[in-house]
């Protein structure tokens, strides 16, 4: 077994791929890498292997022509192959390409019921992504360099080098597609390999390996640094929210990072000025009693009021809805609503808990709904005379904007009875002994 060979067999054990019974999708250009990887797969796997190729198009007959050449090498090695081929308006940059490709192999995911898809990088492609990283601005992330594993995709060749792998194929006498693209220097990825890599190793000839190194170093590092912030967002966080007083009691490197951290985790491109400007957002709005929102993309903006600091989501999220129209339980797909004759003393009224209420329905008979808020809704708060409109009632409650169309609300016509976890109605109150307890969960799982 070959040094390539035991470290995709490595890397199959370390990330649990080593099942004879998974599917492995392969990205596969034609190319040196890819041809190297998928031949070594077919020699030390027996698992269904799928070859996934994308003709991008570009290049007219070249690219049918490699297209063509892909489904020849599989059919020697045995192996299926699934290909797709762009239309023509797709614009020719790398950013578009790199796009059309990923959109093309989640949906293959889907397509063959695999969430493994192999894809060829290696450790000169690393270096490589770490220079232009270096020249466009990174921070100790960035420094990581390709991760060999994110979401359904893995790398398990990133420890091998162009120069093993295009060995590799001359010895084996496979013959991969050339494109001819690959020289063209007016592509930024083209240019460090074949501009800026050479005057580097004319100061360093093992520049690839001490750029790996810092890479992984990077990442363990890095690995450091999330632990330590994630014992920081442990202290500081409530109900996934961050508290806007404690984190900027933070020192200002702190609390970049955890801005950082947030673009990272909801996959945002982000830069040293976007993380600055959130900061003067959070800053400016950290005294709001009801919150200001900051779009970060069109589904998601960053909301700080003077308790709490999240992102939001702006998209539609569909709410339960309840008939009710006599005791009895009642349950959709995520919620439960109970509504049971009680009329014995209790300790704690008009509430047990923000979900439990104990309450008085002898002025009503039992025609209610659960539902979101209503234009013309009004309530009577507990405790006070007279109703007011439900907006009044919220404001006071001080819910954020982004929030109030989330809240559920037990109503009789346009008369809010409950407002679930926040509050009854003066009108359903116990004087002495309850009629019914009312309680709104959501089911576990």
């Amino acid at each position: 077994m070959n040094k390539i060979q035991q470290t995709i067999k490595s890397f199959l054990k370390t990330y649990d791929l080593d099942k004879p019974d998974l599917i492995y999708l392969v990205a596969f250009s034609g190319g040196f890498d890819s041809m190297c990887l998928l031949s070594n797969l077919r020699k030390i796997t027996k698992n269904k292997i799928i070859a996934l190729h994308l003709n991008h198009n570009w290049r007219g007959e070249e690219s049918d022509n490699e297209e063509e050449n892909c489904k020849n090498i599989c059919s020697a090695l045995g192996i299926d192959i699934y290909c797709e081929k762009l239309t023509g308006d797709i614009p020719h940059t790398e950013t578009a390409a790199r796009e059309a490709r990923y959109e093309f192999f989640k949906n293959c995911s889907k397509k063959f019921n695999s969430n493994i898809i192999f894809t060829a990088h290696n450790k000169n492609d690393n270096a490589e992504t770490l220079i232009y990283r270096l020249c466009i601005g990174t921070g100790t992330s960035g420094l990581q360099g390709i991760s060999p594993h994110r979401d359904i995709f893995y790398r398990p060749l990133l420890n091998i080098s162009r120069n093993e792998i295009e060995n590799y194929c001359r010895e084996n006498n496979l013959h991969p597609n050339i494109d001819s693209s690959n020289s063209d220097t007016k592509y930024k990825r083209n240019f460090i390999r074949a501009k800026i890599m050479p005057e580097l190793e004319k100061i360093n000839p093992n520049v690839i390996d001490s750029i790996n190194s810092l890479s992984t170093i990077a990442a363990d590092e890095n690995e450091i640094i999330n632990e330590y912030i994630a014992g920081i967002l442990k202290k500081i966080t409530e109900n996934n929210k961050i508290k806007t007083q404690k984190f900027l009691n933070l020192s200002i490197a702190l609390q970049k990072r955890i801005i950082y951290n947030l673009f990272i985790t909801n996959n945002l491109d982000y830069d040293r000025t976007k993380i600055l400007n959130i900061l003067k957002f959070i800053k400016e709005n950290s005294n709001l009693k009801s919150g200001k929102t900051c779009s970060l993309t069109t589904n998601l903006w960053i909301f700080t009021s003077d308790k709490y600091i999240e992102i939001i989501s702006k998209q539609e999220k569909k709410l339960p809805y309840f008939h009710i129209t006599k005791e009895g339980r009642y349950v959709n797909n995520e919620y439960i609503f109970e509504l049971e004759k009680f009329n014995k003393p209790v300790v704690k009224f008009p509430k047990a808990a923000d979900n439990t209420a104990y309450i008085n329905l002898s002025k009503f008979p039992i025609d209610f709904e659960i539902r979101t808020r209503e234009n013309g809704d009004i309530i009577q708060p507990f405790g006070l005379n007279g109703t007011q409109k439900l907006k009044k009632y919220l404001n006071s409650k001080k819910i954020p904007n982004h929030e109030k169309d989330s809240l559920l609300f037990l109503t009789h016509g346009k008369e809010v009875l409950w407002a679930i976890n926040l509050g009854i109605s003066d009108k359903i109150k116990v004087s002495s002994l309850p009629t019914h307890k009312i309680k709104f969960t959501k089911k576990e799982g």
